[in-house]
């Protein structure tokens, strides 16, 4: 069982306006994220906050325009400052809010910051310009840059006392991350590749005779591209239903912040599924209106009844 630790009730000023800075930072730049961490109590909220701003810190590195040796060194700075975090070096005082409000959440709840250090380790490939070939080397890249962030987010939401298999919590957290993410490799195949980046396995791509990329809005010339959209569609969803046995595990408000992030990103794979020339037109998303309502549904537990429901179906059969 992974419990949570019980968040000081007194937050300094200093620490509080560092979590505000880290909250502003997600409002405006995590489009799905944010639906869901909403739904959580404040402490909660607050130090999910700081791990998405540190996160994309990292991210924005690899992302930027800097020349790629200077994006290696100015992660191992981020590294650097990682460090300072995990051994308690960080002040009230610090000028950077980000390591001010990670510092805080980290005491007050079991966060496991290493998974920040495999984060680095995922974007450092990125500026490598990995390739994978297979969806096993893929793996790799998708648990450093997610799995890791779904390890991370469960040491802040934790298991309630009790959850039937609680164990395998941190796996199933790690393969709801892995989920997300090859959504986010669907979604963003164009754009990823007018950046120079293929992240989908080279063997599949060599199946659905894809092998010479993607540079417009229609597939290559004699691809079964709808194939392949398909292909990768039923991993991911095979993924997210392993992910979702996590669901029951959470206490009802952190459940319903994952069933949120992990909705919208189920709709998203569904809208790819419908058109899967869609993610070569421009980038699939889904409205806010469409969002709140599955934050909505989150909340209510429904997904959280349904996934459990289907649990005591299988051991009965």
């Amino acid at each position: 069982m992974i419990r949570t630790v019980d968040s000081p009730t007194h937050v300094s000023a200093p620490v509080l306006a560092a979590y505000s800075y880290c909250e502003t930072v997600t409002g405006q730049q995590a489009r799905n994220f944010a639906y869901g961490i909403r739904l959580l109590p404040a402490p909660k909220r607050r130090a999910m906050s700081a791990l998405y701003a540190f996160s994309r810190r990292v991210d924005d590195i690899g992302d930027g325009v800097l020349a790629d040796d200077m994006k290696a060194a100015r992660l191992e700075d981020t590294r650097a400052l990682l460090a300072r975090v995990q051994d308690g070096a960080v002040d009230e005082d610090d000028t950077d809010p980000v390591a001010v409000a990670l510092a805080h959440a980290a005491q007050a709840f079991p966060i496991p910051l290493g998974g920040l250090d495999e984060l680095i380790d995922g974007v450092l490939m990125d500026v490598r310009g990995e390739t994978y070939e297979t969806w096993d080397d893929l793996k790799v890249y998708c648990r450093c840059v997610a799995g890791a962030i779904g390890r991370l987010s469960l040491g802040v939401f934790g298991t309630e006392p009790g959850a039937r298999g609680a164990e395998r919590a941190p796996e199933y957290a790690d393969t709801l991350g892995l989920a997300l993410q090859l959504t986010n490799i669907l979604r963003d195949i164009r754009e990823d590749a007018e950046n120079g980046r293929t992240y989908l396995p080279v063997d599949d791509l060599a199946k659905f005779g894809c092998a010479a990329g993607f540079h417009g809005p229609t597939p290559p010339e004699g691809s079964d591209f709808a194939g392949l959209v398909h292909f990768e569609v039923r991993r991911a969803r095979a993924l997210f239903a392993e992910g979702y046995r996590l669901l029951p595990m959470l206490d009802r408000r952190s459940g319903a912040c994952v069933a949120a992030m992990a909705g919208i990103y189920r709709r998203l794979l569904d809208r790819i599924e419908r058109d899967p020339e869609a993610v070569l037109r421009g980038r699939v998303s889904l409205p806010g209106r469409e969002k709140a309502y599955v934050a909505v549904r989150g909340l209510s537990g429904l997904d959280t009844r349904r996934h459990t429901s289907r649990r005591t179906v299988r051991r009965r059969v």
